[in-house]
């Protein structure tokens, strides 16, 4: 078998999410958006797909890719990795991603497996906890620690078993006490029994960050994301030597699982943290077994098909799935309308299952899409 074209499907559709000039998603007036979706074509009619994918690299990848066998992906990921060096433009992380998820898709396709037993398998229900965007100065949506606590005890109420709080970040302020005030609001009104998370501004100085970490550590928190510059392993050093609290990271560092090893072999956090947009899920997995030959645990960063099937397919914790992002005025379930169902609804307990479909169990919107198509 051997790929003969790969292929990047335009369309629009209409958004209800706006970024703030940090690039962080609120609520806001509907306006026109894209999407794209990468296909991968075979001689043999097995095709697979990933939504993403950037037209503008779309005869670099063609040029690296067609001819080759798509069931040797360690092989074309090897080949995409190498030529990062000189053209992080065109093979940027997260272009290698789409390409090695939509692999992953067609040789799931081609076996008549899901992708997570395709990889080994190891479970096929997963929790998940509710993920708030960031705060907002909205009136009655993320705006005081109050609302925060109102939207917590909604999320719960649906049945999530766990909950992170996204706090504020620029341009809506960096504020310690404030952060800890939400955290407080959420702890007092949640109960005492729900594990809760704290994701906070990202560049917090040492002395701030420990404030908020010693302040969860007394509202018994579950984990601390992302205070400070991920630049600064150094400073995570520190962090994680001054307190209890479970240290996650990093999560938006660059240099794939190689910067985790590092993080890893220096002490700089308690439980690592990686993302199937970092090179994909054959990156992800050299992720998860490095973390399992630490002993580390590694949780997972955003939803999405491909970071399901890898906590499916994780022999490590993996503790649960992030949901979200989530607002008070922000209708999640009906945000991609290019699919007929959504891969991460959750059952009665804040479960969500794995697909059993070939594949990445993309159930896509044909007649969406078509109708759409730019």
């Amino acid at each position: 078998m051997k790929i003969t074209d790969v292929e990047i499907i335009c369309f629009g559709y209409r958004s209800r999410l706006v970024a703030d000039r940090e690039g962080h998603s609120h609520p806001g007036p509907e306006h026109d958006a894209q999407m794209s979706l990468t296909r991968i074509v075979t001689d043999e009619g097995v095709d697979g797909y990933c939504f993403g994918g950037s037209p503008a690299a779309l005869d670099a990848v063609r040029g690296a890719i067609v001819g080759e066998d798509p069931l040797q992906r360690e092989r074309i990921w090897q080949r995409l990795r190498n030529f990062q060096r000189l053209n992080q433009t065109l093979y940027s992380d997260q272009q290698i991603s789409v390409i090695d998820q939509a692999l992953w898709d067609l040789a799931g396709r081609y076996t008549g497996l899901p992708v997570y037993k395709l990889m080994g398998g190891y479970r096929d229900v997963v929790p998940a906890y509710a993920s708030t965007m960031v705060g907002d100065d909205i009136p009655g949506g993320l705006d005081t620690p109050e609302h925060y606590a109102d939207f917590a005890e909604a999320c719960i109420a649906q049945g999530y078993p766990a909950l992170k709080l996204h706090t504020w970040m620029p341009p809506y302020g960096r504020d310690p006490k404030r952060d800890v005030a939400a955290c407080a609001a959420v702890r007092k009104r949640v109960g005492p029994d729900i594990p809760l998370m704290l994701d906070s501004h990202h560049d917090y100085s040492r002395k701030e960050a420990l404030y908020i970490g010693r302040a969860l550590e007394e509202l018994d928190f579950h984990w601390f994301e992302e205070p400070m510059n991920e630049a600064s392993m150094s400073s995570y050093i520190w962090l994680t030597e001054q307190l209890d609290i479970t240290v996650v990271g990093p999560e938006t560092a660059g240099g794939m699982f190689y910067t985790r090893a590092e993080w890893i072999v220096n002490h700089a956090s308690d439980v690592s943290r990686y993302n199937v947009s970092l090179g994909g899920l054959t990156a992800m997995m050299k992720a998860v077994h490095l973390c399992e030959a630490h002993g580390v645990g590694l949780e997972v960063h955003g939803g999405g098909h491909g970071n399901l099937h890898a906590l499916g397919a994780m022999g490590i914790a993996g503790e649960y799935y992030e949901r979200g992002l989530l607002h008070p005025f922000y209708d999640y379930e009906a945000s991609q309308p290019w699919f007929n169902t959504r891969v991460d609804a959750i059952d009665s307990q804040g479960n969500i299952h794995l697909p059993q479909t070939p594949g990445l169990g993309l159930d896509i919107n044909w007649d969406y899409i078509n109708t759409h198509r730019l």
